[in-house]
């Protein structure tokens, strides 16, 4: 494999087609196989070449105040390159015969080479370095494409392929080309929007958890967050308002919390989700300014990292988290969060030591997070640990 780049950070271009299809089935959250399984991916395919169109309106519409508009367009071809892998494999089709087939006529259609090693680049011989993702070719290239997938899922509504994997496999096919056809023309290497989705992928869905080391790992102790942090949260009543303490070790952390809004919605119990950033992600600015350990010997970092900017950065995340929480009941059946939340946290945090912090993390964090809130909620106090070696936050009551 061979090191690429895409929005500054280095990314697997992938050799094979078939690499691509067995990391793309293997990340398939939806297990629904064969042909009975087909409506999640086609929907995802369609709405993925939706995005890509509107992603252009935009593009059109707001021209330069829409910024990333490239690294965007390749990373819809990268979803659009996992739904259509997906529905290949759900139908036991495979890459690779389908990319042959791309170049083949009627008399040449079964010249099929089982063992070809094919790439995407193989696949992509015609691209333009003149192309651009906003030309009206591209616009043109991209409605063909949108018309193809639409034909496909007509057919799939009548029920003329369920009994027929010959129709898919030929739809596939023309959408194949025109997929093809439309990163020509925008000067798109596949490879790149390939490798680049595999790395999304992994870094929403990992098959096996490794967690980066810990930020301030090797500084003095007295400039580490506390590696177990056992806090106690309890509400207090002075007049008619309601405030939440929280003593760590008996001291007082922090001030004196109120929901700071004139409707209850028991925001003042909003630290337990510093907590469990500082347990899952191994960061939280908000609490190394409680706790006084901020990493002063590294004055760049101790300005950057753990100032001012940063807390409010945390605090934002906090208060946007929370607002999408209040509409799905604090996430209390919630087991996956929406990728758009995640992806708006991870451009949040962008040019901060927690952009090294994988999705999955973040989803993990403000899961964990939420489900010691709820125990807050019910029991009004409690105990809350948070340990950043085993990386985890946990609920015990905390008795009268």
């Amino acid at each position: 494999m061979n090191d690429t780049k895409h929005d500054g950070e280095a990314v697997q271009t992938l050799v094979t087609l078939n690499d691509y299809q067995i990391i793309a089935r293997r990340t398939d959250q939806n297990k629904q196989i064969g042909l009975n399984g087909l409506a999640f991916p086609l929907l995802g395919l369609f709405g993925e070449v939706g995005t890509l169109l509107s992603s252009l309106k935009k593009k059109q519409r707001d021209r330069e105040s829409f910024v990333g508009y490239t690294e965007a367009v390749v990373e819809e071809f990268g979803d659009v390159l996992w739904y259509f892998s997906n529905i290949a494999s759900r139908a036991s089709l495979s890459l690779n015969m389908l990319a042959q087939r791309t170049f083949r006529d009627l008399q040449g259609w079964d010249e099929v080479e089982n063992d070809f090693v094919g790439s995407f680049r193989d696949i992509q011989l015609e691209k333009n370095a003149d192309g651009s993702p906003d030309s009206p070719a591209f616009e043109a290239a991209l409605i063909a494409l949108a018309g193809k997938v639409g034909l496909l899922l007509n057919d799939f509504h009548m029920n003329r392929i369920a009994n027929n994997r010959d129709v898919l496999s030929a739809h596939l096919i023309e959408i194949f080309r025109a997929l093809i056809e439309a990163a020509d023309v925008a000067d798109i290497d596949l490879a790149n929007a390939a490798a680049y989705n595999v790395h999304k992928i992994h870094g929403r869905w990992t098959e096996q958890p490794t967690y980066p080391p810990l930020f301030d790992e090797g500084l003095d102790i007295l400039e580490q967050l506390p590696r177990k942090i056992t806090m106690h949260i309890f509400e207090k009543h002075r007049g008619d308002k309601t405030y939440v303490i929280q003593q760590c070790n008996g001291i007082n952390i922090g001030s004196a919390l109120t929901d700071n809004r004139i409707v209850n919605d028991d925001y003042r119990f909003h630290d337990v989700f510093h907590l469990a950033n500082a347990a899952i992600l191994g960061w939280s600015p908000v609490l190394r300014s409680l706790f006084k350990v901020k990493r002063k010997s590294h004055p760049e970092i101790d300005e950057a990292q753990d100032g001012s900017r940063a807390i409010l950065i945390e605090e934002g995340i906090s208060t946007l988290v929370f607002h999408r929480a209040l509409r799905l009941n604090y996430f209390a059946s919630i087991k996956s969060l929406d990728y758009s939340l995640l992806k708006l946290i991870s451009e949040f945090i962008s040019g901060y030591e927690a952009e090294q912090c994988h999705l999955w993390q973040w989803e993990k964090a403000i899961l964990d997070g939420y489900a010691v809130f709820r125990q807050l909620q019910l029991y009004r106090r409690g105990i809350v640990i948070a340990d950043l070696e085993e990386h985890s936050i946990s609920f015990k009551e905390l008795p009268q």
